[in-house]
């Protein structure tokens, strides 16, 4: 007999009041709608309130559709943080548009390759970057409208190459443009590029859906008040911020902008606007860490840091606490949203000694609360490793916080997500607490200052010079970036040999100057018997230099 419906199942519809797509953008009508009054954005002399801040974000969205963009097409940007890039996160999602943050350290060929794949149909670009984008926008076949964003905080060169500057372009729009969410908050909000491992960057997409859940967890992991006010020392291109612009509306907290990333300023910040958080990669520890008496600034409060990317040396954490900063150690990639994972802090690690503190600190833990699962696993059994600490395997996650997938790239994104998990590329361990630790690369990528830097590309661009036979690029430790590239050539015969300096030049002049190695290595390459190149023995000779 069959079963009769279940009343669960009747007359329970979804509809318009009571259920809405997920979307970050809701923070910025909230934020206004609450506490109009209340600061968002302080740069310089300047300060905006989260009433003005909706305004010049919905005048964005209009001037926007006003040109014709909306759902599908994609703005990409180049700036630095700045109020304008934090508008741009609001007001070109609202027209339905994806927001394309770009790396400001990259190359004109890498840029325009992603304004080519991305199909830009609109650039801004700070004019400290005007340069390498016209470069980049002759190598591109799009051809977006470009507008400037000519910040006063801006003392340097560099020219306008668009047709209008950013103020000008708000002008043309208009406040009331209506808020709308998007039609399914399965619909994308950014494109962000990784570094790319092989060959060409991969465009990683973001879901309206995952930006509101991560944006979300960061407040809740952070135990982030109302009206934090927080330090833009994270990029605001990497990760979109990893997505703070969006955790900022929500908490109706205060955007304090900085160009340039340097010790003093930190410090500067801190003392004058009372900043109680900040993020970023280890090397912005280090400033602090390492600050010159004539740097520092006192302060009375605690400041919050989230850190990511390579573990932070315990002494940089034994520092940081030293001068009144709590660090909390996050990990993630590009493809999850930024952070994911997260040294969940366990009040009974505080009576542990300096040294051991960090070192626990230094692991990068448990899942994100919005990420279903988290593991250590063979990659062809599938099988979890024990927790043993010691059995290395890759890292592999899922849950709502994963990306869509790569852009126009079905053959990456089928093998990321094989067998129902996300695939990091990342190796680690899984201790008996459930917290896991990364023990090393599996595709060889060097994180310096922050950012991955791609192995092969460097090998790439060093075939490239005629002396060169051989080449093998690994991670060197280094107390300031984390890691930097070090590199091991084997000349062809008979050449003349060029010497480190000229190789670091070559490097500079055919690639983005962070990417080149910091250390050049001569000799012959140590191999397995079918002729692969021992990275591993490597890794250990780059230690000893």
């Amino acid at each position: 007999m069959p079963k009769s419906p279940s009343p669960y199942d009747q007359n329970l519809d979804r509809n318009p009041a009571n259920f809405e797509p997920l979307t970050p953008l809701q923070f910025l009508e909230r934020a206004a709608w609450t506490f109009p009054n209340k600061t968002s954005v302080i740069h310089g002399d300047l300060k905006r309130t989260w009433a003005e801040t909706r305004s010049r974000c919905h005048k964005l969205a209009d001037a926007l559709a006003k040109r014709g963009l909306g759902k599908g097409d994609t703005v990409a940007v180049l700036a630095a943080n700045t109020p304008e890039m934090m508008e741009l996160h609001f007001g070109v999602p609202l027209t339905g548009a994806v927001i394309n943050t770009i790396n400001t350290r990259l190359d004109a060929a890498i840029i325009g390759f992603i304004l080519d794949h991305g199909e830009a149909s609109a650039v801004f670009v700070d004019r400290e970057f005007s340069g390498v984008m016209a470069e980049a926008l002759k190598i591109a076949t799009v051809q977006p409208f470009v507008i400037d964003i000519d910040d006063p905080e801006y003392n340097g060169s560099g020219d306008r190459i668009g047709e209008m500057e950013f103020e000008a372009f708000l002008a043309l729009g208009d406040e009331s443009f209506p808020y709308r969410a998007p039609e399914d908050e399965w619909d994308s909000i950014a494109l962000n590029y990784t570094s790319g491992t092989t060959g060409d960057p991969k465009g990683v997409v973001y879901s309206h859906r995952g930006a509101y859940l991560n944006s979300m967890c960061n407040a809740l992991t952070w135990s982030m008040p109302q009206h934090p006010v927080y330090l833009w020392t994270l990029p605001m291109f990497h990760c979109n911020g990893w997505c703070f612009p969006w955790a900022l509306a929500l908490q109706a907290g205060v955007n304090v902008c900085l160009r340039q990333v340097r010790a003093s300023a930190i410090f500067d910040a801190i003392a004058k606007h009372k900043v109680d958080h900040m993020c970023g990669a280890p090397i912005v520890l280090n400033l602090i860490a390492n600050a010159k008496p004539q740097e520092k600034k006192s302060f009375d409060h605690v400041v919050k840091v989230m850190t990511a990317a390579a573990p932070p040396p315990p002494s940089t954490l034994e520092a940081m606490e030293r001068e009144g900063f709590d660090v909390l150690h996050v990990y993630g990639l590009t493809e999850t949203y930024g952070p994911s994972v997260v040294c969940a802090w366990h009040d009974e690690w505080d009576q542990l000694a300096p040294a051991d503190k960090a070192a626990v600190k230094a692991r990068q833990g448990v899942r994100y609360s919005v990420l279903d699962d988290l593991s250590v696993r063979d990659p062809e059994t599938m099988s979890p490793v024990p927790d043993d600490g010691e059995t290395i395997a890759e890292v592999m996650m899922r849950g709502n916080i994963v990306m869509k997938g790569y852009l126009k790239n079905p053959k990456s994104t089928e093998a990321a997500f094989k067998n129902g998990w996300f695939h990091s590329g990342d190796l680690g361990v899984m201790h008996d607490d459930g917290y896991i630790a990364l023990k090393d690369r599996s595709k060889d990528i060097i994180i310096s200052g922050g950012e991955n830097i791609s192995s092969v590309e460097v090998e790439q661009t060093l075939y490239r010079h005629p002396s060169v036979a051989e080449a093998a690029v690994v991670a060197r430790p280094d107390e300031r970036w984390g890691e930097t590239p070090c590199a091991f050539l084997e000349l062809k015969d008979g050449v003349d040999e060029p010497t480190e300096e000229e190789i670091i030049q070559f490097c500079r002049d055919n690639m983005a100057s962070f990417k080149t190695p910091k250390r050049v290595v001569f000799g012959p390459l140590p191999k397995t018997s079918t002729g692969k190149v021992q990275k591993f023995v490597l890794r250990e000779r780059a230690k000893e230099l």
